[in-house]
């Protein structure tokens, strides 16, 4: 589908079912509005098809189609359309785009794909721009570019915290909606795809931009071989589930003007069925559908090497033809089938906002589900279970919730990839960052021109006592515990971790928690750090190196209670006084002090293990250390009451007590005979 170049002769092709005809407009390199020559395309079944010797790499061109009057018909063969599988495309004005044949070649000079295990990955969602814009040991005209991702100084940063996988936010090419456009912002996320095989040319350098799509391809291609060659893979999160066009009057500049009826899912009247609140939804019981999101990854994944994808409202993809979300759905099959993609990370978003959207738990094993019960029960535990504490003197909850995060959510992903199903996230681009999720109690969206109105209200974040900016010393430094208890929490469970771009250094969003219309030092990641900022980046590269350097941390099976073999490891529950859990214990709210033994057997026959020490209540406790088979010691490698990681590492007997201090972790290693 789309161009293909033989012999220095370019064919298209294009699907409509429903076009009574489709023409190849070829245009003017200069001026692009004129047509140097109109193609009649040939229809054969619901291929529409042409050849001609000028298309070629670099030339321009657009498709044009006109079709009978009908209620799910939109044909208007005055609009130059974008072909849907075109390789590049440029904005020549508000309205009109038009579509250049690429070649694509690239030498990526040996370098492969990292190819990093699952369970040894640790995922940085970053923004293309954001993570970089603010960037100033950058060169101006490369800060907020695909050149400044792929450059030393950000390569550095990512090393030095300890990622190994930035999964970007969408990079093919979309649009911003004429709503946001008249408020004078834009949609700067990218959920609003419009070509699912060209990069977004906004993220190009100037240079780049100046010379075409060819050329922004090349710097997109040079960031990721870089990146690839340091080690750090490259996911892409994807947007499928609709397109740019929007809903009902909604403007028409590719998928619409060429076969409305067949790509978007609507009733006989017309009436689009939205499950994205997007206002279109394409139609994934067309197979042409299936076969255009198929060929677009299997682009990604070869030309561009890319790692991994990770799929907005996926419950969308897997609606079969009543609407109905379908484990088995063919292009869910087609993923898991096709030998490009088995070695390729699949990511799914498990819901959209349709009826029975909410599909955690219930996506083929060789998809690993986004965990938001993992996301809510952290936050609960960590900020409005103390809040509530303070406000009422009760706790909401006890351990048993946070236990089974950690022990990787078997209650949600228990399947064959074990953990693995599962990544686990405390924060995301959707939603307060971290440093807001501990300094505000509800969200300030003032700036994005909805008064307030936009955003979720169920955050489960907790201020500490003081709303937003300007709170006590105190507050401060409770701030900064929650946050890196959050993010230890993170790390030292089972299943894949996802860290949001900033969280790392305590970026603030001001209490925005919805900030997909602003391209701000709002949105950036700082790069200017204050003290407090570099201090818990210094305590986040620690934390990852503990979890790359434990294997136990890093299970691909759930653990059993009896014993740790090579097929899965040992986990033992203790309570504060270093006895196992007992069911009391477990359905206890105000039990929320619990160890967690975790024993790693290596195939040299030799053990690891770690003790995972939590403490959440807002009152310092003694706690007594277990004894564990013939571990007779443990060595303390990290106390989240400290704002710094340690330089000692004192070591306890076991079945002797220790100090915690209010809400706090303690982990430990064990001390071999």
């Amino acid at each position: 589908m789309g161009v293909t170049v033989s012999d220095g002769v370019g064919t298209i092709r294009v699907y409509s079912k429903t076009a009574s005809s489709i023409e190849l407009l070829l245009l003017d390199p200069i001026e692009p509005k004129k047509i140097i020559e109109t193609v009649s395309l040939v229809q054969e079944g619901d291929i529409w098809q042409a050849s001609h010797e000028a298309l070629v790499p670099g030339a321009k061109y657009a498709l044009r189609a006109d079709g009978p009057e009908a209620p799910r018909n939109d044909f208007n063969n005055s609009i130059f359309l974008i072909d849907p599988y075109a390789r590049g495309v440029v904005r020549e004005s508000a309205r009109e785009y038009h579509c250049v044949v690429i070649d694509g070649s690239f030498d990526w000079e040996g370098v492969e794909k990292p190819t990093i295990p699952l369970n040894e990955l640790i995922i940085y969602e970053a923004h293309a721009r954001g993570l970089t814009r603010g960037n100033k040991e950058l060169p101006d005209e490369l800060r907020g570019t695909y050149a400044a991702l792929g450059h030393p100084s950000t390569i550095e940063h990512l090393k030095k915290i300890g990622v190994n996988a930035v999964e970007l936010l969408p990079i093919q090419m979309f649009i911003s909606e004429p709503r946001l456009m008249n408020m004078g912002l834009i949609n700067y996320w990218g959920y609003n795809t419009i070509n699912f095989f060209s990069p977004h040319p906004r993220y190009a350098s100037a240079k780049a931009w100046a010379k075409g799509p060819e050329a922004i391809i090349a710097e997109l291609k040079t960031a990721i071989r870089e990146l690839h060659r340091n080690g750090i893979e490259v996911i892409l999160d994807v947007v499928y589930n609709h397109t740019a066009e929007g809903g009902s009057g909604g403007l028409t500049y590719s998928y619409r003007g060429l076969d409305n009826s067949s790509y978007y899912r609507q009733d006989d009247n017309g009436n689009y069925h939205d499950t994205t609140g997007c206002g279109n939804t394409l139609d994934f019981s067309n197979p042409e559908v299936v076969h255009m999101v198929l060929e677009s990854l299997r682009y990604w994944t070869t030309e561009f090497q890319i790692d991994g994808y990770r799929f907005d409202l996926a419950a969308t993809l897997a609606r079969n033809a009543q609407n109905h979300f379908d484990p088995q759905h063919p292009l869910l099959a087609a993923i898991v089938e096709d030998p490009i993609f088995a070695n390729t990370k699949m990511i799914v978003e498990p819901w959209d906002v349709g009826l029975g959207g909410w599909q955690t738990g219930n996506f083929p094993d060789r998809f690993s589900e986004w965990n938001d019960r993992y996301r809510d029960s952290i936050r609960k535990f960590w900020l409005t279970d103390v809040a509530a504490a303070r406000n009422s003197g009760s706790h909401w909850n006890g351990v048993a919730d946070l236990a089974t995060r950690l022990a990787g959510s078997r209650d949600i992903v228990d399947g064959p990839s074990g953990p693995l199903g599962g990544v686990n996230f405390i924060t995301a681009h959707d939603g307060f960052c971290l440093n807001d999720l501990v300094s505000y109690d509800v969200k300030h969206n003032q700036a994005n021109g909805e008064s307030n109105r936009d955003g979720t209200n169920g955050n489960h974040s907790f201020n500490h006592g003081h709303e937003g900016a300007g709170a006590p010393g105190e507050v401060r430094a409770q701030r900064r515990r929650a946050a890196r208890n959050l993010m230890a929490t993170l790390l030292l469970s089972s299943g894949i971790p996802m860290v949001t771009a900033g969280d790392e250094r305590l970026k603030t969003q001001n209490g925005n928690n919805n900030a997909y219309c602003q391209d701000t030092a709002m949105s950036w990641v700082n790069w200017e750090l204050a003290e407090q900022d570099k201090n818990f980046e210094a305590t986040f590269a620690y934390l990852t190196k503990i979890r790359k350097d434990h294997p136990v941390l890093m299970p691909s099976k759930f653990g059993d209670f009896d014993n740790a073999t090579e097929e899965h490891d040992l986990i033992k529950w203790f309570n504060a006084r270093g006895e196992i859990m007992s069911m009391q214990d477990w359905e206890n709210p105000e039990c929320r002090t619990i160890s967690r033994y975790s024993e790693h057997r290596n195939a040299d026959g030799t053990k690891s293990s770690l003790l995972t020490v939590i403490h959440g209540v807002e009152s310092n406790i003694t706690v007594t250390l277990p004894q564990v088979s013939d571990i007779p010691a443990f060595s303390l490698i990290w106390d989240s009451s400290y704002d710094l990681p340690p330089t000692e590492f004192p070591v306890f007997e076991a079945n002797t007590t220790i100090e915690l201090y209010a809400t706090s972790i303690q982990l430990f290693a064990s001390v071999s005979t």
